[in-house]
């Protein structure tokens, strides 16, 4: 009967288009669809290197391989690691090297290779894993970090003391590195295990640069001109810490360093001026009590006068991805749906929006003049591809065919819609409708609630993560997916509406969109669920205990009590600027916000699904609300994926989760009872 049941919901749905019949894709193939990332142009702006991720069912895990566009020509892959990964992409100075991070030995290193091809050398032979590389200007020397070698000294206490962790102090620095590049010496590398190898490493793994028990680097890169490398430091690795990160410039000719921006907040280098006079970055400057919903700045600084000026002053938006080009400061913002490149005037400080290209704009990379770039991007239906264009987006080419993957798929068809919440703020959200959708019949609705609660629901042909987004709405339902208060596009304000009124003003948001639908005479209102992850986790778990409109619920990785929470997660400060007070001086607004506060009303059937590691939002929250449940007899399941942490990052893993949800609303949104497949 499984069997059977499997292939029926695999059975392919058919739909004439173009002399081909669509299908309804299994939960396999969603899991296994191929993302593009990463795009590398060379320096002549001839080439395009990028990444490309990929599902290996036998071993568990998701890969990723680097792949090769030359002019002309059609992608082609380069890198084809058996024992894991390739990453990190980058051309050599004068473009005759290709290189990129992957452990073909004992540790991750930096390998290359000719443009013209060949097999992978490895260029550096450190010791420890390697995090970040990136070339010197002239193609000398790699820069790169790793964490510092203290495994002596933890096998030394483990022999002595046996295994315990102090809280906030288990931790290795990362150091920032320095190694010698001659092609020349890339054929004298002795193979592991021959006699000279440990002393051919001892002699070429190369040189700290900045190592200190006081710091850790969190990101560095050189001047144009080489002479220097900005990096980025902070006390420690420990996540909290980034509010005390600064900015410093090590100078290669004496080999010593300065710091040269240390406001009390957030400071974080992102670029060098084309001259190598004044440096660009972002800074929360004094403020460390809303940086994690206001907008941070921007700011270049001159070096020679230190003369700092603040750009961007009026863009009501995060920037990311900033480059110092010739011709201006680029960037990227989320702008509502979208996500747009920027030109930033130095000068100035002026902002304006690049339009052109596809919707949404993420990583770019330019070429050594600045007239060309690659850049990654995509449409409501289109996956992401790799594009060349100019820097103002004039007739941007398109490189990959990435979305061939769906091309016979029945996928998602997105609008975007908006509504007015309980306390008349306007909510914009995404609905998805079946490719082949019948608006004369009433829909189920299933609610799929971002994350962050900064994150943002764009429109898409193939929404998933743990959820069968694209199963459900070819069932027939429609699937919302609302950017409620606090989500990123929208502008600061919008982003700092649900301080201390987590889960409350959440939940008029997604409640009233529910009631737009209904209203539109869209939805059955008999049928309505409601799931999300993390930060949607928590919102749905805030429905299960606050909202009688809701028929099923999935909680995943969702804050049950936010006192709970506080004591157990990782990021405390995350709580306090959002209910800008402690447990302990406000324990009315914990339980205000709080699902488990009013546990006695829950009714509705409620999926809990957690990570068996998670630190940003510890288990303990899923057991409590489980717990909560089955104490006032709620039809309650909760599923523990063991060995993740936040977040379910293997294929197996991530098709049972997908599976766990299918069964949970079949049987409540259509009355199905659903056998998972073994």
């Amino acid at each position: 009967m499984k069997k059977l049941f499997l292939v029926s919901f695999l059975a392919i749905v058919t739909l004439p288009v173009l002399g081909q019949e669509r299908k309804n894709p299994s939960f396999e193939e969603v899991i296994s669809l191929q993302n593009i990332g990463n795009p590398k142009i060379s320096p002549d702006g001839k080439h395009v290197l990028f990444t490309k991720s990929g599902t290996d069912w036998k071993n568990n895990r998701f890969d990723t391989e680097i792949w090769l566009i030359r002019e002309g020509q059609k992608p082609i892959q380069l890198t084809n690691n058996l024992e894991g990964s390739s990453s990190s992409p980058q051309w050599s100075p004068d473009g005759q090297w290709i290189s990129f991070l992957s452990k073909r030995d004992e540790h991750t290193q930096v390998q290359v290779m000719r443009i013209e091809g060949g097999e992978p050398l490895q260029a550096t032979h450190s010791g420890q894993n390697i995090r970040s590389f990136q070339w010197s200007p002239d193609g000398s020397k790699i820069a790169f970090t790793q964490s510092a070698d203290d495994e002596k000294s933890k096998k030394d206490r483990q022999e002595l003391y046996g295994g315990f962790a102090v809280e906030d102090e288990e931790y290795s620095m990362t150091e920032l590195w320095l190694a010698d590049f001659n092609p020349g010496d890339l054929n004298e590398y002795p193979l592991p295990g021959e006699a000279k190898d440990s002393v051919y490493k001892a002699e070429r793994k190369g040189m700290a640069i900045v190592k200190s028990d006081t710091m850790t680097v969190s990101g560095f890169d050189w001047s144009p001109d080489g002479n220097y490398i900005a990096f980025n430091f902070q006390p420690d690795p420990l996540i909290n810490s980034f509010f005390d990160r600064d900015v410093a410039i090590y100078d290669v000719t004496t080999g010593s360093f300065s710091v040269v921006v240390d406001n009390p907040s957030l400071d974080d280098f992102s670029d060098w001026s084309p001259d190598s006079k004044s440096i660009l970055y972002t800074s929360d400057v004094d403020n460390r009590a809303t940086n994690y919903y206001q907008n941070t700045r921007v700011f270049t600084r001159r070096l020679d006068n230190n003369k700092v000026k603040e750009l961007a002053e009026e863009f009501d938006e995060d920037i990311y991805a900033l480059t110092w080009q010739k011709e201006g400061i680029y960037g990227v913002a989320r702008l509502r749906t979208n996500s747009k490149m920027l030109h930033i005037e130095p000068k100035k400080g002026a902002v304006s929006v690049i339009e052109g290209g596809p919707d949404r704009v993420f990583g770019f990379d330019f070429s050594r003049n600045s007239d060309k770039m690659a850049f990654i991007g995509n449409n409501s239906e289109d996956l992401t591809e790799v594009y060349l264009s100019d820097p103002k987006l004039n007739s941007p080419k398109k490189l990959t065919n990435n979305s061939a993957q769906i091309a016979d798929w029945l996928y998602a068809r997105s609008e975007v819609i908006r509504w007015k919440s309980k306390d008349g703020v306007e909510i914009e959200g995404v609905l998805h409708k079946p490719y082949n959708y019948d608006p004369s019949k009433k829909s189920p609705l299933l609610v799929n609630i971002h994350g962050g609660p900064t994150g943002v629901s764009t429109p898409s042909p193939a929404p998933a993560y743990v959820y069968p987004v694209i199963q459900w709405l070819n069932k027939g339902a429609l699937v919302l997916r609302p950017n409620y208060r606090g989500s990123a596009g929208y502008g600061a304000e919008f982003r700092s509406l649900n301080v201390k009124n987590l889960g409350v003003g959440d939940a008029w948001d997604v409640e009233s969109g529910v009631q737009y639908l209904i209203d539109q005479g869209l939805v059955d209102a008999e049928k309505v669920g409601s799931m999300g992850w993390s930060q949607g986790g928590y919102i749905s778990a805030f429905l299960a205990t606050n909202s009688t409109m809701f028929k099923v619920i999935s909680v995943g990785a969702g804050i049950s009590n936010w006192m709970t929470y506080y004591v157990n997660t990782d990021i405390h400060p995350f709580t306090r600027q959002y209910l800008l007070d402690t447990p302990w001086s406000n324990k009315e607004l914990y339980e205000k916000t709080s699902p488990m506060t009013n546990i006695n009303r829950a009714s509705t059937p409620t999926l809990i699904q957690h990570g068996e590691f998670d630190r940003r939002v510890p288990p303990a929250n899923a057991f409590e609300l489980y717990q909560g449940l089955q104490d006032v007899g709620v039809d309650t399941k909760l599923v523990i994926y063991k060995g993740f942490g936040h977040g379910i990052t293997k294929p197996k893993e991530r098709l049972a989760a997908m599976w766990h949800n299918w069964q949970w609303f079949a049987n409540y949104i259509w009355g199905e009872q659903v056998e998972i497949p073994e």
